[in-house]
C-alpha cells in the first residue's frame, strides 16, 4: 500500500528540501518507487538538486493547478541519478513547482484549489504505480501544509538546536496529533559537532514525546556542495548518509 511522508519544518532554513531529495533518493534505491512534490509553492528549490531549470520544466505542478494539465504530465523521471546504486525496481520522479516569478506572484495573487491538490496526489500515486509519495511542504503552518500533514501516513518534522525552532515545531507536533498523523519522526539538522547528542537526543524525545530518527551534525562537505547534488548519492560512505540512511529505513519499515 502506498504511503505519504511529508518532510516538515516550521521555519525555513533547516536543510528541509536537501534532506527530503536524499531520503527519496535512499528508498527510491532499495527498490522502491518513490514520487517527490515540491508544494513549496512560494518558493520551490528542491528542483535546483536534480539539475532543473525553468528550461527543463515543461509542466510544473501549478499548471496543474490551474488545469492545464494531468499531474503526470508534471512528474519528471529522475531514476538515471541514482546511477548503478538502484535496484531493477528503483524508479524516482519530480514533481516540481514552477521557478517563473510570473507564476510565483500568480500564486501568492489568486491562491489556488487546495481539494485539488489532495485529488493531485492520489492521481499521482496511481498513474505512477508510487510505494512511497514525498512531500516538501511549505514552512510554517498553512493551508496546503495541514492538507498535507492531515494526509500523510507519516510526517518527518525537521529542525535545528535553535530556540525558535524548538517552540515552532512544538506548534506543528500539536498539530500533527490533532490531525491523528499515525507516525511522527523528528530530525535534528545542522547541530553543532561539540554538543552532546545523546543528552540533546533525550532531552527533545522528552520534550515532544516523539522519537528522535536521527541528528545530523552541521556539515562542511554538504555546505560546500552548496545543493548542486544528492549528498547520500555523491558521498555514500559519509556519517550524514549513514545518519539519512537510517532514517530511510525507519520510514519504509513503518
Amino acid at each position: 500500500m502506498s504511503k505519504i511522508v511529508s518532510i516538515h519544518s516550521f521555519r525555513g532554513g533547516t536543510g528541509k528540501s536537501n534532506s527530503t531529495a536524499n531520503l527519496a533518493a535512499i528508498v527510491a534505491r532499495s527498490g522502491f518507487r518513490v514520487g517527490i512534490v515540491d508544494t513549496d509553492i512560494q518558493s520551490p528549490g528542491i528542483h535546483v538538486l536534480f539539475g532543473f531549470d525553468d528550461q527543463k520544466i515543461k509542466f510544473a505542478l501549478n499548471d496543474y493547478l490551474w488545469g492545464n494539465c494531468a499531474i503526470e504530465e508534471c512528474a519528471y523521471d529522475v531514476t538515471s541519478i541514482l546511477g548503478k546504486s538502484g535496484k531493477p525496481n528503483s524508479s524516482l520522479y519530480l514533481i516540481p513547482s514552477s521557478i517563473k516569478a510570473k507564476d510565483i506572484t500568480k500564486v501568492l495573487r489568486e491562491g489556488f484549489d487546495f481539494n485539488l491538490l489532495n485529488d493531485g496526489f492520489q492521481e499521482l500515486i496511481d498513474a505512477l504505480d508510487l510505494d512511497y509519495l514525498l512531500i516538501d511542504t511549505h514552512p510554517g503552518l498553512n493551508e496546503e501544509t495541514l492538507l498535507s500533514i492531515a494526509i500523510s501516513d507519516i510526517l518527518v518534522l525537521i529542525l535545528r538546536p535553535d530556540r525558535q525552532d524548538f517552540q515552532g515545531t512544538a506548534v506543528t507536533v500539536e498539530v500533527a496529533r490533532r490531525l491523528e498523523v499515525p507516525k511522527l519522526l523528528l530530525l535534528i539538522n545542522k547541530a553543532l559537532p561539540a554538543l552532546d547528542f545523546d543528552v540533546l537526543q533525550q532531552n527533545v524525545e522528552k520534550t515532544y514525546n516523539a522519537p528522535v530518527a536521527g541528528i545530523m551534525p552541521l556539515s562542511e562537505e554538504m555546505i560546500q556542495m552548496a545543493s548542486s547534488d544528492i549528498f547520500c548519492l555523491r558521498f555514500p560512505d559519509h556519517y550524514v548518509s549513514k545518519i539519512l540512511e537510517k532514517v530511510a529505513q525507519m520510514i519504509i519499515q513503518n
